[in-house]
Parts: C-alpha cells; structure tokens; sequence
C-alpha cells in the first residue's frame, strides 16, 4: 500500500493506492469507513488493476474544508488530477453509500467507465427522511437540530420499533450512529455535504441500456439495510446488462471470505 495525499483547492484527501495493474480501479468506501477497508483486494486485483481508495469527505484522514458541499464534479476533478488527465477508461467500485457515488459517476460519465461493481449500493430506493434532511431547507434546518437535541427523536424511532413499523436492524443502525453526540454531528455533515449524489433511476437504466454497460451487483441475503428486492427492481428488463450476486451475508461484504466473487466480477 502506498499513501497518497492529493491538494483539492484548500482541502487535501488520503488516497490509498493498491497494487500496479495497468488499469486504473477506483473504490469509494461506505459511511463511517474509510479507503482501507478496499485494502483485502490487493492481491486479487493488482496485477490488473493499480486501485485508489479516497477517504470521502469527514472521513478517515481527508481534511475538507470547502464547506458543506461535495459534488460529483469535485470528485471527477480529484480523479482526473490523480490520473493526470488522461482519458483512460476508469473502473468503479463502490460499497454502501460509496455505491450511490458509484452511480453518480457512472450517470455523469458513463463513456468513460470500464467495469462498474457495486456492493450493498444506497441509492436504489427512495429514504423520504434523507430526502427532507438532505434536499430541502426546512428539513437540513431540523436534521441540524434533531442531531444537537436528539431525545424526541429517540422516542418516535422506539415507538416505531414497538409497533412494527421500525425493523431491529434499523433501530439499532440508526442508535449506532446517533447515540454520541460526536457521531451525530459527523452524521450532519456527512449527509449534508453529499447531497448533490443523488440519482435519477430512470435516466441510469436508460443509459445503462444505450450504452450496453454491464453493471454487476452485490447484495447479503440477510441484509436488512440494502435489500436485493430494490436491486432486482432496478434490474428488471435489463438482465443482459445488470448482474445482480447475492451471498450468504448480512450488511458487511467487504471481507476476504467474499474477494473471490468479488474480484470475478472484473474478469480477474
């Protein structure tokens, strides 16, 4: 492993650079994670592929200091400075929330990607609290103070637990992350600055189609968070193009028992 550090006007991001394959693999990790967590594929991947894992903004080592806003023509800029411009074609992978970056940058560029391999990817279905907190100025407005002054929060998400309309597996993600005052300020900034990647469902399949993209999916049987149902939805009519794989596993796919499905995906 190498560790890169790449200026982006007065912000500088961790890059951590794998193996030294000619083809370039970009890999954007989940919430909460950092590049490392990429690190397993090293030695399935790159012989092929040289794979760079950026930590997202208020993540692992990244210092962001651009404000509130990260958009997908930051981060194309950071890739075209780290591939120094060239128009090589490109390969993603994204897990989780990386997975909804993945399909940002696939919908703004899909010329330029090669293979498109995403694992437990948010994005395939709509989160009308992430929408209210994200895309408008009363919700952000009440998500900033919910996350200073969380208690009436916690109280509805235990009444939704109670009477079924809140699974297990959210109540105890969600009191995961909110439960520190420190972690539910980064939740904010988070979901804040990332809010311009947001997708157009309608408009990726269509481009999926056009342009004959082949775009494999991961998803865990048993995952209560990113359910294979949203990705066979997405999928449907366009099996010649969307692959969808689902293992024996919950949430958490990044680990060496799964490399070899995953690294198969990319032809290695």
């Amino acid at each position: 492993m190498e560790k890169l550090l790449i200026t982006y006007k007065q912000s500088k991001f961790a890059c951590y650079k794998y193996g030294q394959g000619k083809k370039w693999l970009f890999c954007f990790h989940g919430y909460g994670e950092t590049g490392k967590t990429f690190a397993f594929l090293e030695p399935h991947l790159g012989t092929d592929y040289t794979l760079f894992a950026l930590d997202l903004p208020f993540h692992g080592e990244t210092e962001w200091n651009e404000g509130l806003l990260f958009t997908s023509a930051d981060l194309w800029s950071i890739i075209n400075q780290i591939t120094e411009s060239l128009h090589q074609p490109i390969s993603l992978i994204g897990y989780s929330m990386g997975g909804r970056i993945t399909f940002k940058l696939l919908a703004d560029n899909i010329n330029r990607i090669d293979n498109v391999v995403l694992i437990a990817p948010d994005g395939l279905h709509g989160n009308a609290w992430h929408w209210f907190a994200t895309q408008t100025l009363l919700g952000n407005q009440l998500f900033g103070f919910t996350m200073k002054h969380p208690n009436w929060f916690f109280t509805l998400l235990k009444l939704g637990n109670r009477f079924g309309l809140v699974n297990k597996s959210i109540f105890n993600f969600v009191h995961y992350y909110l439960d520190d005052a420190k972690q539910r300020m980064e939740l904010f900034s988070r979901w804040t600055t990332m809010r311009k990647f947001k997708l157009n469902l309608h408009f990726l399949r269509k481009n999926i189609y056009n342009n004959k993209k082949k775009v494999v999916l991961f998803f865990g049987k048993h995952d209560q968070i990113i359910l294979t149902s949203k990705g066979k939805k997405f999928q449907k009519e366009l099996q010649n193009f969307i692959i969808i794989n689902e293992l024996e596993a919950g949430h958490q796919l990044l680990k060496e028992k799964y490399a070899d499905e995953i690294s198969a995906a990319f032809g290695s």
